[in-house]
């Protein structure tokens, strides 16, 4: 069944508009469990962040990093100011970000398990010539260097500049289609021909 909106339906509770001192109208604000609830439901594609401060590598698993610009190449990604790595992420000059395929999900889970120490097995990661910690089975990774932060409502957004890759543009053309990995609803998801729709 359709709803339909007509002028004598009333307003949604999320839509009501209130009338301020000066005549502005202000939104009321949706809640934050309705807010959650969608977001889980939209798919996001898994990355694992990377960053040393100088006192020890941090790694989480991120589903919030987006790109921004191709020209300059800049991404964006935020961090809850109540993550474990949150700290050293706000202090270091440069990160790492992980893009997760099916085939590297352990990694996923490792950033994303709190209270381990995600640096234990010293055989899945290594340092690159600059200093960066690499998963060494990730399939493709972007290097990045902050260029701003902002904090906002418990978080901090990064914004990172792209200085380098394992592969370029060519490279990635020459390679076989792999399918992706998606996190939607608590659950992981992969996707590939077989989940395209058009």
């Amino acid at each position: 069944m359709v709803e339909v909106m007509t002028s004598e339906s009333p307003t949604p509770k999320h839509a009501q508009e209130s009338s301020s001192g000066g005549g502005a109208l202000v939104l009321d604000t949706l809640s934050a469990d309705d807010f959650r609830a969608i977001f889980r439901r939209h798919p996001a594609g898994v990355t694992v962040i990377t960053a040393d401060a100088g006192t020890g590598p941090v790694a989480l698993t991120a589903t919030s990093v987006a790109s921004m610009s191709a020209d300059p190449p800049l991404l964006i990604f935020s961090v809850s100011s109540s993550s474990s790595s949150a700290r050293i992420l706000k202090d270091a000059n440069t990160v790492v970000v992980h893009f997760i395929g099916p085939d590297s999900i352990e990694i996923a889970k490792l950033g994303a398990t709190s209270g381990i120490d995600r640096f234990a097995d010293s055989t899945i990661w290594s340092r690159l010539p600059t200093g960066e910690v690499v998963f060494d089975a990730v399939r493709t990774w972007i290097r990045a260097r902050v260029v701003n932060r902002l904090e906002a409502s418990g978080s901090t957004i990064v914004i990172a500049q792209a200085i380098e890759s394992n592969y370029t543009a060519a490279e990635l053309d020459q390679q076989p289609e792999r399918e992706g990995l998606v996190f939607m609803n608590r659950s992981w998801h992969q996707v590939g021909e077989r989940s395209a729709i058009i």
